[in-house]
């Protein structure tokens, strides 16, 4: 139907409100994030130092992290955490709703009634999860408020969690505006025009190239109406056509077949909170020698496969190896799945069985977590599947249970010993498929048994003189090391323009196959707040899920501003950047 120009007027209009709207409530985000952090820290400039101050910081925001949240951001390379560490962890770790709340009691509470005994409450607090001591919970039982009879109504509980978490952020925010010295640290003054959206970089899959990146066009596109209070911008535009990564790829040629090899398979894991982690590696070299190291996906055919990786020559010693993906196309599912599949059955005999559908998956499951490829899962590997869904490792008495119950070979789980370990707790629960869920979902899998957030790897090294060897060490996400080598590598291989007017501001933008990068360098004595804009692109997304955010630089530092990719690899991709300096 043909529209007229009364229409156009009233979608604009509507576009109009819907930014406006959006770039509010990104500026009342951020008003809290500050608010928050003034509370325990002098400035947004001072660093969190300790898990004490960031488990505080977060609770001033609201938010209830328990000790495994905190381990996640706080990890053994931490030494700080800066505010824009914080705003990324905070729109990462979104407040527990209501409802939320009330299931979590609910699956507690099976006869529905409202209430929980104080002796079962007890019992649950004091052994599961994230422990809480005896007095702790009596505390929280002795309340006359929620508790009677020796019951918990914990609607009521949830009511008074909520109310005295709203009370904490609104003392925050009263505390901010009473002082001026606070709200002169606010984002540019000016939140309605500065829409906020800062994210910690995800980590992103390095493939080496040869290839520089163009020229930007010096024809800037205008000057967005949120970037009119900057002092200083610098625009970046790339065209890319369609699908011409595809002549990037790395291939093998035909001299390093005689190369000595090592392989090891890994996942990356997409948290509940949109952070990516993944297997991080120890790579040993016994002497110099000419290297090939190269990542694929693991469960993609054969025929679709693309490989990522670097060339190049390394001394002797010990290196850290450490995969990465953007974050571009890995990101929670928002896609309602209308059914659920059924993990277990009973027989004719009333015995429980597993379903077809489910052993594929735990079949799936197994070759990923088989590190090494040997059809067997060794105690180390089955640790890091145990860590990953539960958060505790088997020891070795454990592990000695475990080989009277199931089918080993040379002290490794079988596959189907692992099936059959399944099945028991499948039968140790009566048939309820709850923990079997919670397994599937810490690994990526949805309720239709189809694995959409987490993607298996596999990590090929070459060495012309001597015998690599890789050996899994841990699974976490990238964290200050991988952080200063993305920085480094676009540095090295990109192009740099300074921020017109701003002498110390550098964006360094690189093309890597099917990716650009972006990174900011302050070289100033004083942090920087930068708007990034990218309106004007087309056909892409990147790895912040914003098309306009800002981004705290630290004095003399660097950071990833963002990474981009292709919607759709199929049709031309217009990369068009405008960074900006705040006043």
């Amino acid at each position: 139907m043909a529209s007229t120009p009364g229409n156009h007027k009233a979608t604009h209009s509507e576009n109009s409100q819907g930014k406006k709207s959006q770039h509010a409530e990104e500026a009342i985000f951020y008003m809290n994030c500050r608010a928050a952090y003034l509370t325990v820290l002098k400035s947004s400039l001072e660093n969190i130092k300790s898990k004490e101050q960031l488990s505080l910081v977060l609770q001033q925001a609201g938010r209830n992290p328990s000790q495994k949240t905190i381990n996640r951001y706080w990890t053994s390379q931490t030494s700080s955490l800066n505010f824009d560490d914080f705003c990324a962890i905070l729109k990462k770790e979104k407040p527990a709703t209501k409802n939320e709340l009330l299931e979590a009691f609910g699956k507690i509470d099976t006869d529905k009634a409202g209430y929980i005994a104080h002796d079962e409450l007890c019992k649950i607090l004091t052994t599961r999860g994230d422990k809480m001591t005896w007095e702790e919970v009596t505390s929280i039982t002795k309340q006359a408020d929620f508790n009677c009879n020796g019951k918990l109504d914990y609607n009521k509980f949830c009511e008074l969690y909520l109310s005295t978490r709203e009370q904490c952020c609104r003392a925050a925010r009263a505390r901010l505006e009473m002082h001026p010295r606070l709200r002169q640290q606010h984002l540019g003054n000016q939140p309605e025009t500065v829409p906020e959206g800062i994210t910690k970089p995800s980590p992103g899959l390095s493939r080496k190239t040869d290839h520089k990146l163009p020229k930007g066009d010096s024809r800037a596109p205008s000057r967005p109406s949120s970037a009119q209070s900057s002092k200083a911008s610098s625009s970046t535009t790339v065209t890319v056509g369609a699908s011409s990564s595809s002549t990037e790829l790395i291939i093998e040629p035909d001299t390093m077949k005689e190369w000595q090899r090592a392989q090891s398979r890994g996942c990356f894991y997409l948290e509940e909170n949109g952070e990516i982690i993944s297997h991080k590696y120890r790579l040993h070299l016994a002497q110099r020698s000419a290297l090939s190291i190269t990542i694929k996906p693991f469960s993609i055919p054969q025929a679709q496969e693309q490989v990522f990786g670097w060339r190049g020559e390394l001394g002797s010693g010990v290196y850290w190896l450490l995969p990465f993906t953007t974050g571009c196309r890995l990101r929670k599912a928002k896609t309602q799945i209308p059914g659920e599949a059924k993990l277990v059955w009973r027989d004719e005999d009333g015995e429980l069985a597993l379903t077809q559908e489910f052993r594929a998956a735990l079949l799936e499951i197994f070759e990923t977590i088989d590190l090494d490829g040997n059809g067997l899962l060794s105690l180390e590997e089955y640790n890091f599947f145990e860590l990953r869904t539960s958060g505790e490792k088997c020891d070795q008495e454990a592990w000695a249970v475990c080989k009277e119950n199931f089918e080993m070979k040379k002290n490794e789980l079988t596959r189907q010993g692992f099936l059959d370990l399944n099945l028991m707790e499948a039968n140790d629960q009566d048939g309820d498929p709850w923990d079997l869920w919670v397994t599937l979902l810490s690994l990526g899998y949805n309720r239709a048994l189809e694995m959409t957030e987490a993607c298996p790897f596999v990590i090929d090294i070459c060495a012309e003189r001597c015998k690599p060897r890789i050996k899994a060490i841990s699974l976490e996400g990238g964290g200050s090391q991988l952080s200063r080598a993305l920085c480094s590598s676009v540095v090295n291989k990109g192009e740099a323009q300074v921020l017109d007017g701003s002498g110390n501001i550098f964006i360094h933008t690189c093309r890597s196959g099917s990716r650009i990068t972006s990174v900011i360098e302050n070289k100033s004595e004083n942090k920087v707040i930068i708007h990034v804009n990218n309106e004007q692109s087309k056909n892409c997304l990147n790895n912040r899920g914003l098309t306009v955010f800002a981004v705290e630089v630290a004095p003399k530092s660097m950071m990833v501003s963002q990474h981009v990719m292709a919607l759709n690899e199929q049709e031309e991709w217009i990369y068009s950047c405008v960074h900006s300096l705040v006043c």
